[in-house]
């Protein structure tokens, strides 16, 4: 029996498979990533507060870096709720209202993300090449629009995408074999023609990765030596950060039969858990080590005893509804 559903029926939901298909792992991922999002909360929160209370943090590449700690609590808080929901709820149901919201949210932040790199590989291009026109080029009339901009092209691009995917018309089962409504797990299910689809990403990914790219080797043969000294942390965060999406959005799919199908859903799946999860959890941490001003400011505000109570409050504004499923889960240490 064939299912055919549209934008046209809102009350339509989705089977998000997760890790259904392997249980023994279920339990140590929701350990994992409960713990990587705790810490991404964390650390990026402590980055947002340094750039903003230390003096010597003012200038616009602690701003967007500011950016960056903000879009990944978002990022990670889209969807990580709904990974963990998962693993609580094998074969979770999902309406086809929230499939879409989360589906745009998380296209729109992976996006944006792509923007800001760029954007501050350009700050650091012209702080390392021409120092002594910086203050002139990157005043605040000019890095704060640029920041906009960054979230402005990763939403159009999103909602864009979201709105093309949602029309399509949709067969089979409603299973979606993926943690969340990740657009391309979607795409898979339609009986439609998607060539405006596949078309779309690809000019996407061409604006997204290819001019991104450019100003980052742009940035690596101007500055040589020096942009390695001095930007290693921001060269570090974008080769994890595009080398799994990638993987994810870019590798060619697999035409040996003995990798079998779910072999190779699964490390699809596992892919866009590491740059949805782990990438922001190591952004702080990659930004504080390789960054002496950073990790002066971060040590000055340890050392104060409103800290503490900051993070316990910050922790329960961000606490998502799956925390009291937490008392009723058996973990397997």
């Amino acid at each position: 029996m064939r299912l055919e559903i549209n934008a046209t029926s809102p009350l339509v939901g989705f089977i998000l498979l997760g890790l259904s298909a392997h249980p023994r792992l279920e339990k140590t991922f929701f350990v994992l990533i409960l713990l990587m999002y705790l810490v991404t909360l964390l650390g990026n929160e402590v980055l947002i507060l340094v750039t903003i209370l230390d003096s010597l943090l003012q200038n616009p590449m602690y701003f967007f870096l500011r950016n960056l700690s903000f879009l990944d609590i978002c990022y990670t808080t889209s969807s990580v709720s709904l990974v963990l929901d998962g693993f609580l709820a094998p074969q979770e149901t999902i309406s086809f209202s929230t499939c879409a919201v989360q589906m745009f949210l998380s296209f729109a932040m992976a996006g944006t993300e792509c923007v800001l790199l760029s954007v501050m590989a350009f700050d650091r291009y012209v702080a390392i090449c021409n120092p002594l026109r910086y203050p002139g080029v990157m005043s605040k009339a000019v890095y704060v629009p640029m920041a906009a901009s960054s979230w402005a092209i990763g939403g159009v691009a999103s909602l864009v995408h979201t709105s093309l995917a949602i029309q399509l018309a949709l067969c089979g089962d409603n299973i979606i074999n993926h943690f969340t409504c990740e657009i391309l797990a979607v795409l898979k299910l339609a009986c439609a023609d998607i060539s405006i689809n596949v078309i779309g990403m690809g000019v996407t990914n061409v604006i997204f990765w290819g001019r991104p790219s450019s100003v980052h080797l742009c940035l690596l043969s101007e500055g040589r030596k020096k942009a390695f000294s001095t930007c290693s942390a921001h060269l570090t965060v974008v080769v994890i950060f595009y080398g799994t999406l990638f993987f994810m959005y870019g590798k060619p799919k697999s035409k040996d039969p003995l990798l079998g199908v779910d072999k190779e859903d699964l490390s699809d799946k596992l892919i866009s858990l590491f740059y949805g999860v782990v990438t922001p959890t190591l952004n702080p941490i990659i930004y504080s080590l390789r960054n002496k001003d950073v990790k002066a400011a971060v040590r000055k505000l340890l050392s104060q005893k409103s800290f503490g109570q900051c993070c316990r409050r910050s922790l329960l504004w961000f606490s998502p509804p799956w925390k009291k499923g937490l008392q009723s889960l058996q973990l397997p240490f």
